[in-house]
């Protein structure tokens, strides 16, 4: 897949044991700071994937660009934050938003971020 972005992720609710769709999502780059001040967006579909971002900036030409530059060793630092307060309905959850970050290395050609959602807790891990 040529066209899949960078960083993709998956958003399933513990409580139903269904995929959580309709979660806004949005996604940073948070270091190195001067890469760029863009950020990019989008919902959890049907499956709770988010397929593709949403941005005046495509993500794979920064990431690229953010490779090249980088010093062997450096790494990327970016953040992944989930509405979730607009998911479960407000006082329906402790998390009113879930913000993960994570170190992604120069090497690698792509990063899946699942996240097991309930109101109370949640968890996640690097997939495949």
């Amino acid at each position: 897949m040529a066209d899949r972005p960078f960083i993709t992720c998956h958003v399933l609710d513990t409580i139903s044991g269904k995929p959580a769709a309709g979660i806004d999502v949005k996604l940073k780059l948070v270091s190195p700071a001067k890469a760029t001040t863009a950020h990019w967006t989008a919902q959890t579909n049907g499956d709770g994937r988010v397929p593709a971002w949403t941005s005046s900036v495509n993500i794979n030409e920064i990431v690229e660009k953010v490779k090249s530059e980088l010093a062997d060793g450096e790494q990327m630092v970016w953040s992944l934050t989930f509405d979730t307060e607009a998911y479960f309905g407000k006082r329906k959850t402790f998390w009113p938003e879930v913000e993960l970050r994570f170190a992604a290395q120069k090497e690698e050609q792509h990063y899946h971020v699942p996240l097991l959602l309930g109101p109370w807790s949640y968890t996640t891990y690097r997939g495949s």
